[in-house]
C-alpha cells in the first residue's frame, strides 16, 4: 500500500467512527468496537513506520491521518497524548510551509481541536474566506463544517459548568 493509500484510508476509517450513527442509523457496541479497533491499528501502523512522507503536501497527509485517528480511537495504551505531541510538533513547521488549500484548513481544523489556538481558528478564516462561497466542491463545504464545528464546540468531551 503507498502512503498516499495508506493515509486516505486512515482518514476515512476516522472519519467514518467519527461520525458513527449521525446518518440516524443506530450504532452497535460490535461495530463501534470493531471500527475503534481498526482506526487504531491505522493509526498505530502508520506511526510506527515512521514515514512522514517527502514533499510538504505528503507530510501534511500524514499528519492529518495520525491527529484524525488518534482522535476518532478512543483506545490508549498510554502513548497516545506523547505521539499526538510529536505529530503537532511536526504541524508547525508544516503549516508554514503549506500553501492556502484545502489540505492546509483540514490540518489547521485537526490541529485547532488538539490544542484550541486562536491564531489557528484565525487563518482558517482567511482560507475560507479566500474561496468563493458560490462555487464551493463537495470536499470544501465539508472542510468549512467540519472546521466550524471544532471551533463551535472545542471541549467536544468536557463538561463546563455554569
Amino acid at each position: 500500500m503507498s502512503l498516499s493509500e495508506e493515509t486516505l484510508a486512515l482518514r476515512r476509517a476516522a472519519h467514518d467512527l467519527m461520525y458513527l450513527g449521525m446518518d440516524g442509523n443506530p450504532v452497535y457496541s460490535d461495530d463501534l468496537s470493531r471500527r475503534n479497533g481498526e482506526v487504531y491499528r491505522l493509526t498505530t501502523a502508520l506511526y510506527n513506520s515512521g514515514v512522514k512522507g517527502s514533499t510538504v503536501e505528503e507530510q501534511a497527509n500524514v499528519c492529518l491521518a495520525l491527529l484524525m485517528g488518534y482522535s476518532a480511537s478512543f483506545i490508549d495504551h498510554g502513548e497516545k497524548q506523547k505521539h499526538i505531541q510529536e505529530v503537532l510538533d511536526r504541524c508547525w513547521d508544516i503549516l508554514d510551509a503549506l500553501p492556502a488549500s484545502l489540505l492546509k484548513l483540514r490540518l489547521l481544523t485537526a490541529c485547532y481541536g488538539e490544542v484550541f489556538d486562536e491564531p489557528l481558528a484565525d487563518e482558517g478564516r482567511v482560507i475560507i474566506n479566500s474561496w468563493d462561497s458560490a462555487s464551493l466542491t463537495v470536499e470544501q463545504q465539508e472542510a468549512i463544517e467540519e472546521f466550524q464545528n471544532v471551533v463551535d464546540n472545542p471541549y467536544p468531551w468536557e463538561y463546563i459548568d455554569e
